[in-house]
């Protein structure tokens, strides 16, 4: 471009803002009052320890979740003209499931689960969502996640096993990587949301619709999607004798084991029973607009008494996994459980128990947690591949 070319497209340029000034002042001036207000909107919000803006007053103009005591779950939506709240809709595909309270099985045992004429009403059902803990047993993984440290190991070692990766790879193969079993397997939930739970039924049932097959179908389901083996025993071990559930557990996985080399990872998947005196609690969490039970990860650790020596491989897969399914479904895990307890954890590096919820959860929102937890087990497991 030439200098003249130049110099007459700047005098262009002159003369707009000329002609334009007197209309631009005019409607600067009614806006005043409008610019005045949002910056007193302005002063009610403060800033986190994590740099995050978080509103403390404003309504009109903020929301707050109440799910959690923690400031990076709350939410704050843009202020000014053209500007509406966004949310980031998810892409994921989970399979397709029937509804559990749906589902009939062709044969539910004998205990079935109770028909709806019989359920009573007992003790109160409160709806939680348990957020991040504080105290000396807790402590954060670098990805996500928290580890409650019930053993005494001090938690700076923890906190450096906790960076390493998982002790097995993984090969991209058709045998079965995966094993779901369950040593409790007639736990059972609630069957919708309600105020009242059934003092009569102790949420345990021989139908494998309602109970822990079902949240380990779910799973399954899951990962099969994603290209991922799995066998998933279906055995019941804890009816109708509860006493020695782990001993028979053990005599189910361990032929299993032997005839599938291939697997790496087997979980054990319970749900827990979170309650006090009249009170059943329902830990739960929003994920992409439905309900999910909360879980729990529990990672035996030994004391020199229990015939484990490789607890501490667990920990460093029980800590990928977590991570993976913080950063999946924000919210969905409670703290790992890291203390003195077997579980047959003793069988490969990549044994888990998972607690799925408790005996204040919905079938429903049991379900979707096993939906959940295969849906990110399966991303972890084929990040883990070679070439990946």
């Amino acid at each position: 471009m030439t200098r003249h070319k130049r110099r007459k497209i700047a005098g262009t340029l002159k003369l707009c803002i000329l002609l334009a000034l007197p209309a631009v002042t005019a409607v600067s001036a009614k806006q005043i009052p409008k610019i005045k207000s949002f910056f007193d909107r302005m002063g009610s919000i403060s800033i986190d320890e994590n740099s995050k803006m978080v509103s403390e007053i404003s309504p009109e103009y903020s929301t707050t979740t109440t799910k959690t005591e923690n400031l990076n779950d709350r939410v704050i939506l843009s202020e000014g003209y053209g500007v509406s709240e966004e949310t980031e809709e998810s892409t994921e595909i989970l399979t397709e499931t029937e509804n559990p309270l749906e589902t009939v099985a062709e044969n539910a045992g004998d205990k079935p689960y109770p028909s709806e004429d019989s359920w009573t009403a007992g003790g109160a059902i409160v709806r939680t969502t348990y957020g991040e803990y504080s105290g000396n047993s807790f402590f954060n993984l670098d990805n996500g996640g928290q580890v409650n440290n019930q053993t005494s190991i001090p938690n700076e070692t923890l906190v450096s096993e906790s960076r390493c990766g998982a002790d097995f790879t993984v090969e991209d193969t058709d045998e079965p990587l995966v094993l779901i079993y369950h040593t409790h397997t007639t736990e059972s939930f609630e069957p919708y949301v309600r105020d009242f739970y059934d003092a009569n039924f102790n949420y345990r049932t021989t139908d494998e619709t309602k109970n822990m097959v079902m949240v380990g179908d779910a799973i399954q389901a899951e990962l099969e999607a994603q290209g991922i083996g799995v066998v998933h025993a279906r055995t019941i071990h804890d009816y109708p004798s509860y006493n020695g559930s782990y001993d028979r557990s053990r005599e189910t996985i361990l032929p299993i084991l032997e005839e599938y080399p291939s697997i790496k990872v087997v979980l054990d998947i319970h749900r827990d029973a979170v309650s006090g005196e009249g009170v059943a609690y329902q830990p739960f969490v929003e994920i992409d607009g439905k309900e999910a039970s909360q879980i729990m990860i529990i990672s035996g650790c030994d004391d020199g008494t229990l015939g484990m020596p490789d607890f501490m491989k667990n920990f460093h897969f029980a800590c990928r996994l977590q991570e993976r399914l913080e950063n999946d479904y924000a919210g969905f895990t409670r703290p790992i459980l890291f203390d003195y307890r077997k579980y047959n954890q003793d069988l490969t590096t990549g044994s888990l128990l998972i607690e799925v919820g408790s005996h204040g959860n919905t079938l429903e929102q049991s379900q979707y947690a096993g939906q959940l937890i295969g849906s990110s087990l399966g991303r972890l497991l084929n990040s883990m591949k070679e070439g990946n």
